[in-house]
């Protein structure tokens, strides 16, 4: 069995020693703080399973043969005829396995060679050099999910599902987006060119942007002078959890009418914190289910203790909130526990594995279940319309209006429903 079988077999045998992760984008310039845990954390290092003998139960060594035979047959006819000689084998390998995971046609299912893999998993210690953007990386082009407050994507008026087409002038059609990434990255104080396309704008405009160091946040909160307390969340992280408890310990101890929850451009992060987060102000029943490919299911129920599950709560979102932030927004419409205020929601309800290849021949990220709401709704793509839509003008935008939070703040003190 050739060294190239065997690794396109190992991502299969991968599978089997990887630990589940929810995640809705990496950061520019390095790794999301819960992508980052994932990877160093979550998922084992990887160990050198025994090759099978088939790809599948019953399935011989000749039928893999057989199966490959094409393959091969192409493989020679390239080393043989093509023009540019010596051709790159890694090079063909790492084409194949990316052409066998597109074959799938789920965006969210991708390889990444030992470059990309280590761009990745770079080691993140609170401050990384970037624009400061959440992104998607998995369509045709690299797409902005949500600017960071206070970042330079944020004050150059970048906005979600804004779409890079170019960087510094060179067209980024077909570029694979952690490629793209790693072209928009670069040291603090150096400038980048990006050429964005907007929906509903016809003519794409070209936004330059003074790298800086971005420091991630996680939570911050305050009390309003509408007696309301507000809760603002920036991932899904290691720390979250206890920066909320400690955030609701100091809301709550001054009495407030009600609660907003701020989960505008958060992009997601550790399933095990969406449930944790979601139980602060759930006291009970479902918060998600997933669906594996073989049928199965598990269910997350709300976890007992939570702080917060009887004040009226208002959440408020918008296109960048994905992925965790949807499963907690998501739970919070269907049991009926508050309003989402804003305007629909990223839509990513699928949960990913990322399985290190051997001999750091790079990674693997494969879809392996679907995330489904309390009363079984699959918002991939579609998001979360809110409860009561609120779209910013540019004229609010301009006069920094947040009218989505006044919103929410009107809905709160005219009685809307709170559950509990």
């Amino acid at each position: 069995m050739t060294k190239l079988l065997r690794l396109l077999l190992g991502v299969l045998i991968g599978l089997l020693f990887a630990a589940v992760f929810i995640s809705g984008g990496v950061v520019i310039g390095a790794s999301t703080p819960a992508l980052q845990s994932a990877v160093q954390s979550v998922l084992p290092q990887p160990v050198a399973p025994p090759l099978p003998a088939a790809a599948s139960p019953g399935e011989s060594d000749q039928t893999l043969a057989d199966l490959f035979a094409p393959f091969w047959e192409t493989w020679g006819i390239a080393h043989e005829e093509f023009v540019d000689q010596p051709l790159d084998d890694d090079a063909l390998m790492r084409g194949a396995i990316r052409g066998m995971l597109e074959a799938l046609g789920d965006e969210h299912t991708t390889y990444m060679d030992p470059n990309e893999y280590e761009q990745a998993t770079i080691e993140l210690v609170g401050e990384y050099e970037g624009i400061g953007a959440w992104v998607d990386p998995d369509g045709e082009y690299l797409v902005i999910v949500s600017p960071m407050p206070g970042s330079p994507a944020e004050k150059a008026g970048l906005l979600p599902g804004d779409t890079v087409i170019a960087v510094d002038g060179e067209d980024m059609t077909g570029r694979d987006g952690s490629l793209v990434i790693r072209r928009i990255m670069g040291p603090a104080g150096s400038t980048v060119r990006l050429t964005i396309l907007r929906k509903d704008n016809p003519e794409p405009f070209e936004v330059s942007l003074d790298r800086a160091s971005i420091t991630v946040p996680s939570v911050e909160s305050r009390m309003m002078d509408e007696g309301i307390g507000y809760v603002r969340m920036f991932t899904f992280g290691d720390d979250t959890t206890a920066e909320l408890r400690r955030s609701l310990k100091e809301l709550l101890a001054q009495n407030p009418r009600a609660l907003v929850l701020d989960l505008r451009g958060n992009t997601g992060g550790y399933l095990s914190t969406a449930i944790e987060v979601a139980s602060e102000f759930i006291d009970e029943g479902v918060i998600l289910t997933e669906r594996f490919g073989d049928g199965t299911e598990q269910v997350y129920r709300a976890r007992s203790g939570g702080s917060a599950t009887q004040i009226p709560l208002a959440i408020l979102m918008n296109g960048g909130t994905a992925s965790a932030s949807e499963i907690v927004a998501g739970a919070v419409q269907d049991i009926g526990r508050g309003i989402l205020v804003g305007s629909q929601s990223y839509g990513k309800g699928s949960v990913q594995n990322w399985i290190p290849l051997e001999n750091d021949q790079g990674a693997v990220r494969v879809t392996v279940a679907r995330w489904y709401t309390p009363k079984g709704r699959q918002i991939a793509d579609d998001g979360l319309e809110p409860d009561i839509i609120v779209e910013p003008t540019e004229v609010d935008l301009q006069a920094d209006r947040d009218v989505q939070l006044e919103a929410a703040i009107q809905a709160l003190l005219g009685g809307s429903p709170s559950g509990g």
